[in-house]
This record gives C-alpha cells, sequence and structure tokens, in this order.
C-alpha cells in the first residue's frame, strides 16, 4: 500500500507507558504514522527529573507540553490514551486544542 498516510499524535498520561505502545503499534499497523510522547515521565524515564531544582522542573514541563502541542500541529488527527477514562489536566488542554485546530480526536476507551 502506497499513498497518503494519515498522521496521528497520541495523547495521555504517561503512565500509561504499555497503553502507548500498544496503541501506537496498532495504529501504524493501520497505516498511520504515529507521532508519540518522547519520554514517559510517570512511567519509567522518572530520572528525567532526579535532580533538577524547581525552576528547571518547571521550564522542563513547559517545554515538553509546548512540544506536544507542536507535534498536535503536526497531526490530522490525535488518539487519547484514556484508560479507565482518565484524562488530567495537561491531556484535557490537548484535546480542546486540538478541536480548535479542527483535528479529529478519537478515544482508546469510550467516553
Amino acid at each position: 500500500m502506497t499513498g497518503r498516510y494519515k498522521v496521528v499524535t497520541l495523547c495521555g498520561s504517561t503512565r500509561f507507558k504499555e497503553e502507548f505502545m500498544e496503541a501506537q503499534k496498532r495504529l501504524t499497523l493501520e497505516g498511520k504514522i504515529v507521532i508519540s510522547v518522547g519520554l514517559f515521565g510517570h512511567s519509567g524515564d522518572s530520572e528525567v527529573w532526579e535532580g533538577m531544582d524547581e525552576g528547571t522542573l518547571t521550564r522542563t514541563k513547559e517545554m515538553l507540553d509546548d512540544m506536544h502541542k507542536r507535534k498536535i500541529d503536526m497531526a490530522d488527527e490525535i488518539f487519547v490514551i484514556n484508560v479507565g477514562g482518565y484524562i488530567g489536566e495537561s491531556t484535557a488542554s490537548e484535546i480542546a486544542y486540538a478541536k480548535a485546530a479542527g483535528k479529529a480526536v478519537s478515544y482508546l476507551e469510550e467516553r
């Protein structure tokens, strides 16, 4: 199969690392280009935050949030990893951002 592939950005809490990986595989096999998070700060990449002072931590989190919005800009749609229906504040802001930009939004679990 060749042609134009839809681009999808994964959104959701990084505590759901396994679900991110499964969604990435499934969506790729469906013929979509998948953009995901760069690290799993709540699930396996905690060393990233070790030793950071509060100011650096705040700036890093702000940068990561902004980078994820740029990933949404590059996508045709977003796919929300909402295990157990969980959608945190950051993910909610990404959903609102995507909707405001006219992006399609789909969910791992029905809402």
